[in-house]
């Protein structure tokens, strides 16, 4: 792949009570779509936390479209929304007040931040609730008032932890379909979940990790040719992958 890096880890290191992040290392390219799975206290949302400057490492250096995150915390966050499972909106605000209170957080132009906040809630389905309180809102229709806050300054990098939680099929649809002409666009995202048939069909590269290292990378296909299980589908091969990785940590990674 010869695109710029949108975002390096290397070495990154997190402990709680135990290695959460023990040495990853990662690279994701400008304008990719990337999908980060792994088992349950994998290390995902940690890994994912760092990136978004919510969390401190303990060891290791994350570079975001070339500016070190620790060195220059500010510009290296200018570029990223963080969007997480737990959606954490204003619950007094209308959908717009909300979508103009983070433009103004970020410094938009209020013209600029009105045509996108409408467009966004256009291409959302929040159309309809744009003038209502988010304080009523539904798991699914709060997510998607967050994703919008999150796209409002235009980000470079978009990370996304498990952001279909909550959503029925419809909304679903509704934020892949955004998120996809995000890439599109140029935009890199890149994005945990549960649901590996999102990951089957939207990513352009996929990265495995079992007790915080990186154990597989690549796209689905790569993948499968790796595993000792040749299914058709990424379920099976991501069961394999991971139980081989958990029996050959510390062994070194099998990633590309």
């Amino acid at each position: 792949m010869t695109s710029s890096l949108a975002l390096e880890i290397t070495g990154l290191k997190k402990s709680f009570d135990r290695p959460a992040v023990n040495g990853l290392d990662l690279k994701v390219y400008g304008g990719e779509f990337y999908a980060l799975l792994g088992p349950n206290g994998a290390g995902k949302t940690t890994t994912l936390r760092m990136v978004a400057g919510l969390l401190l490492p303990d060891a290791g250096e994350i570079t975001v479209f070339g500016t070190k995150l620790m060195r220059d915390p500010i510009a290296a966050k200018s570029k990223i929304a963080w969007v997480s499972d737990e959606p954490m909106i204003y619950d007094k605000l209308t959908v717009m007040e909300y979508l103009e209170f983070v433009s103004g957080l970020w410094g938009v132009e209020p013209d600029i931040a009105e045509q996108r906040s409408l467009e966004l809630v256009d291409w959302l389905g929040l159309a309809p609730h744009a003038m209502e309180r988010c304080g009523g809102f539904s798991k699914g229709m709060r997510q998607k008032v967050a994703l919008a806050g999150a796209l409002v300054h235009e980000p470079q990098l978009i990370i996304l932890d498990e952001p279909l939680t909550g959503l029925d099929a419809s909304s679903a649809r509704q934020v892949k379909d955004v998120l996809l002409s995000r890439v599109k666009r140029g935009t890199t995202i890149i994005m945990t979940t549960h649901i590996l048939e999102v990951a089957e069909r939207m990513a352009e590269r996929i990265g495995v990790i079992a007790d915080g290292r990186l154990v597989a990378e690549g796209t689905f296909q790569e993948l499968r040719e790796r595993s000792s299980n040749q299914s058709s589908t990424l379920e099976d091969v991501f069961l394999d992958i991971v139980e081989t990785g958990e029996e050959e940590a510390g062994l070194g990674s099998i990633a590309a």
